[in-house]
This record gives C-alpha cells, sequence and structure tokens, in this order.
C-alpha cells in the first residue's frame, strides 16, 4: 500500500482489491467509504475502506474485511459513523467506524449478490433498500434483525436501487430486464413500470431538483431521461459513450448537469438536454471506470472509483478514486 501527493492531485495505492463502489459521507466532508473486493468480485474476501483526506494526502483511517467481495456502500443518514455494505453471499452488513471492529450485524435474506443498496435520506427514516440478483428488493430497518418488506417483479438481476430525494418512502430501481421500475414502500406492487431501453439497465439516479425526472444507463451505451408523468417515450437521450453505461449521477448542484462512467475508459459531463454538451472526458485510463458519486458538502467534488488493471486511488478538485 502507498500514498502520494503531487500538487493538486492525491492518490493512494490499494493492491489486490478492485474498487466496487464509493460515497462521500453525508457529515464529514474530508471522509469517504470504499467497498472493494478480491479478484474482480468473482472469488475472494471484500474489504471496507474508509478513507479521510487532507492538506498532507489521502489515508485510510478504518479498514473492514468481509468473507466474500463488497459489490457497495451507503452511509447513515442518522448517524456519521454508521454505514451498511452489500456482498456477494447475499448478505448486508453494518459498521460504525468509530469501532475497530465488526460489523455489529449482519442481514442475510437474499439468495444471490446483493450489488445495491441505499440509505433513504428522509428525515427521521431508519430505512435502507437493497438490489440483488435474486431479482428482488428487501427493505430494511438496521434496528430490525430482518427485512421489513419483500418487493419482486423484476425478470432478471437488478443493479441499482435508489430513494427518491423528494417523495418519502419512494424508490427506483434498474435491472437487466430492461426496466426502470418505481415503487412505494406503502404500496404491495410496483407503482411505474417503464421499458427504459433495449437492453439491460445497470444505473439509475433521480434529479435533485425535480421529482418526477430520472435518467438511466444502460448496456446500449446512451443515457435516457425520464420524466414519471408520462413515460411512453423519453425526455431526452443522450449518446457518445461506446460501451456500457456503468454509473450514471445528476448534479446536486446543477439542474441540467448529470456525470456518467462507462467502460469505454471515459467519464463524461452532459446536460439533460435533448443537445448534448459535453463539459470534460477522461480518456483512456489504463482501467475502466465502474463508480461516480458527488459529494452533498465539497462543492462541486466528485469521486470517481475505478476498477480492474489500474489499483490506484487518485483525488482532486474533482475527487477520483480507484483501486
Amino acid at each position: 500500500m502507498s500514498a502520494a501527493h503531487g500538487g493538486s492531485v492525491r492518490t493512494l495505492r490499494v493492491p489486490g482489491r478492485h474498487g466496487y463502489a464509493a460515497e462521500f459521507s453525508p457529515y464529514l466532508p474530508g471522509r469517504l467509504a470504499c467497498a472493494a473486493a478480491q479478484h474482480y468480485g468473482i472469488a475472494g474476501c471484500g474489504t471496507l475502506l474508509i478513507l479521510d483526506q487532507d492538506e498532507s494526502g489521502l489515508r485510510i483511517f478504518r479498514s473492514f474485511d468481509w468473507n466474500d467481495g463488497l459489490f457497495d456502500v451507503t452511509w447513515s443518514e442518522n448517524n456519521e459513523h454508521v454505514l451498511v455494505t452489500c456482498s456477494g453471499d447475499g448478505s448486508l452488513q453494518l459498521w460504525d467506524t468509530a469501532k475497530p471492529t465488526g460489523p455489529l450485524q449482519v442481514y442475510k435474506e437474499h439468495t444471490q449478490e446483493v450489488y445495491s443498496v441505499d440509505w433513504s435520506q428522509t428525515r427521521g427514516e431508519h430505512l435502507v433498500v437493497s438490489g440483488s440478483w435474486d431479482q428482488t428488493v428487501k427493505l430494511w430497518d438496521p434496528n430490525v434483525g430482518k427485512s421489513l418488506c419483500t418487493f419482486r417483479g423484476h425478470e432478471s438481476v437488478i443493479y441499482s436501487t435508489i430513494w427518491s430525494p423528494h417523495i418519502p418512502g419512494c424508490f427506483a430501481s434498474a435491472s437487466g430486464d430492461q426496466t426502470l421500475r418505481i415503487w412505494d414502500v406503502k404500496a404491495a406492487g410496483v407503482r411505474i413500470v417503464v421499458p427504459a431501453h433495449q437492453a439491460e439497465v445497470l444505473s439509475c439516479d433521480w434529479c435533485k431538483y425535480n421529482e418526477n425526472l430520472l435518467v438511466t444507463g444502460a448496456v446500449d451505451c446512451s443515457l435516457r431521461g425520464w420524466d414519471l408523468r408520462n413515460v411512453r417515450q423519453p425526455v431526452f437521450e443522450l449518446l457518445g459513450h461506446t460501451y456500457a453505461i456503468r454509473r450514471v449521477k445528476f448534479s446536486p448542484f446543477h439542474s441540467s448537469v448529470l456525470a456518467s462512467c462507462s467502460y469505454d475508459f471515459t467519464v463524461r459531463y452532459s446536460r439533460n438536454s435533448k443537445v448534448i454538451f459535453k463539459i470534460e472526458t477522461f480518456e483512456k485510463v489504463a482501467t475502466f471506470w465502474c463508480q461516480l458519486q458527488y459529494s452533498r458538502l465539497c462543492g462541486v467534488t466528485i469521486v470517481w472509483n475505478c476498477s480492474l488493471d489500474c489499483p490506484r486511488s487518485y483525488i482532486l478538485d474533482k475527487f477520483i478514486l480507484s483501486f
């Protein structure tokens, strides 16, 4: 393991781990959590890394190992030390960064890999949603030892689950069955089914400024925007990536800006209009990008988590993180 700091760029190398997800703390501006796995998540164990960055560079504050690869991570919205990860063994893990060992609790109900977890941002709610390759979404209260509800309807693996930042109890899911689905925890079934692409949908995100607007990214290399009041056709389509889009995120600071990362080795900023506006592209790094995340606390700071053959972390004015 090594760290370096050159100019405005901070880097951290974590040999033997390949990154899957990263998320900034909603409480501490310089802290982020990273979910990683051995052997690209195919076999071996996983590691949760808690990183801090300051003027002197990037350092590991805490490291936790798990017996299977970790694929996603989400911070508690109620406790600055608590977070949840998910893994290839079908379980979720609850961690406390104030304690050197863990996890505090393990939730094991999914029957296949859990690929996505998200903690509700609604004040007063203690709810986590998880999406699995077993084609189900589960709702959890971390204070309860079992799931509160299971949502069924997807016909293939679920890659992404994310809470609405506007509507309490509402979340979206994206799946290999080519659909985007909108759910309400108070309802027994799905509220809206969007036939979003003619390919697997790998990622989705809500616009932070419009409760009816979501974006999806898919294996067909396109980004599409959806107005939930009329889902017969997308309100915009953004092209430019040449391989599957791994992750897409709306900016929390600019209503028309979103970022996407792809297996084509690029990260692109775009405006969610019918006219493509490419702000910046990072071309041909030594590995593909598999995650990006905006910080809600650090201005325009962003993190990208990339994987496979370039096990390094890059931190700059726009945060870039890789393993």
